[in-house]
């Protein structure tokens, strides 16, 4: 029986500075003034397209990304919170995130951002190596990165991210290990680390940099790992780490495969309706101009389709496998819909090959919804096939 998830909001504001040139996301230069004022006025008229099949559904977690949110000044990020708190009801404590860029951001709009119902911030640091930062295309300094982490504490925010990149190029195993070094000392409670990647139809694609060695990149990340255990942040994420308790509710509640809208330009969004029995996806207008024109007659959606039944487990495990923690097998058939018979196979499969360790079931049970007490979990052999153990789930 497919049941509603928790809910969350996320918004994309779609500006940068400049284009990176190993990011592919919906991103894209700022060459005239921002119009701050009807991307606003688009993005609240884009929520309530979706607000009849989410209707009295409280959201657990709001996040700004983009793009450079930190581009727009505090008095638009406070308009359009306050028209997503008119829309939606805010489950009490939700957690409301913004990214920000060191370059991009004056100290004193920290405090108005906090003002205005922001109470997390991630920044984007990537490294504290000038040099790299330059490689990278970043428009802030090391100096500049480690002012705004200042500025962020001294605003109030006792939750924040600090997102670090390792195997850059020519990176050294002492040099990622000192980026780690450097971001802990500012006493994060989360850090994201993530692995520079050459993604198509960016500039590194098209150029690539000399980028370190499989084997030094595989010694970084174990290097890296242990330096963030010590300091008592766990990766319950694949590219994530935190404190107990500190972990981002926007970033579980993805994992988790709950519910989210995505407002603005290129945002994707996933909403369960349980009356008609399906899962739907939803994409927004990629770029910014045709969005900021379907204000005009609420023409936000650019695809929208649902989960067929065939793709629901393989998404499911996907996105729930890339969490390290217990999972229960009632939550898979009361998020996906699907009996525990739909999975056997697979299930059989990933424990003969000691990917998956199971309780409250046995090799070969059939049947509908799975019991109770029945949980999942990945061993340490499959975090570290990771991939191979959710294509079983195709």
């Amino acid at each position: 029986m497919l049941s509603t998830p928790p809910l969350s909001l996320y918004i994309h504001l779609p500006w940068c500075v400049a284009k990176c040139p190993y990011c592919d996301f919906n991103s894209h230069a700022l060459k005239d003034e921002l119009p701050e004022e009807r991307y606003i006025d688009a993005l609240l008229a884009d929520l309530e397209v979706d607000l009849p099949r989410v209707w009295g559904r409280p959201v657990v977690s709001v996040f700004l990304g983009g793009g450079t949110p930190s581009l727009f000044s505090a008095a638009a990020i406070d308009r359009l919170l306050a028209g997503v708190r008119a829309r939606v009801p805010l489950a009490p404590g939700a957690e409301v995130t913004m990214e920000a860029n060191p370059g991009t951001v004056e100290h004193d709009r920290f405090e108005a951002y906090r003002a205005a119902g922001v109470n997390r911030i991630s920044l984007g640091i990537q490294t504290f190596d000038d040099a790299q930062l330059k490689k990278l295309g970043r428009i802030h300094s090391a100096d500049e990165a480690a002012s705004a982490i200042e500025a962020v504490k001294a605003a109030g925010f006792e939750r924040f991210n600090l997102d670090l990149m390792r195997a850059l190029p020519g990176q050294t195993i002492d040099e990622a290990v000192a980026d780690v070094e450097r971001a802990l000392s500012f006493g994060p409670r989360h850090l994201s680390h993530y692995q520079l990647t050459l993604e198509p139809n960016t500039v590194f694609a098209k150029h690539p940099p000399p980028l370190p060695p499989e084997d030094t990149v595989i010694d970084m990340q174990d290097a890296c790992a242990e330096r963030l255990t010590a300091a008592g942040l766990r990766d319950y994420e694949v590219s994530a780490w935190a404190q107990p308790g500190q972990e981002s509710i926007h970033n579980l509640n993805y994992w988790r495969f709950g519910d989210y809208l995505g407002i603005g330009a290129g945002a994707h969004g996933k909403i369960t309706l349980p009356a008609e029995e399906h899962i739907v996806r939803t994409r927004r207008k990629s770029h910014p101009r045709p969005y900021l024109s379907a204000a005009e007659d609420g023409s936000f959606i650019a695809e929208e389709k649902p989960i067929a039944e065939a793709e629901l487990a393989f998404e499911y495990f996907l996105n729930r496998l890339r969490l390290d923690e217990t999972i229960p097998l009632a939550e898979f058939s009361s998020r996906t819909g699907l009996s525990l018979d739909s999975i056997a196979g697979p299930l059989d499969r990933a424990r003969e090959l000691g990917l998956i360790a199971t309780d409250g079931i046995r090799a070969g049970d059939r049947g509908g919804e799975p019991p109770p007490e029945a949980t999942l979990r990945r061993t340490e052999r499959g975090q570290r096939f990771l991939n191979d153990l959710q294509a079983l789930f195709l």
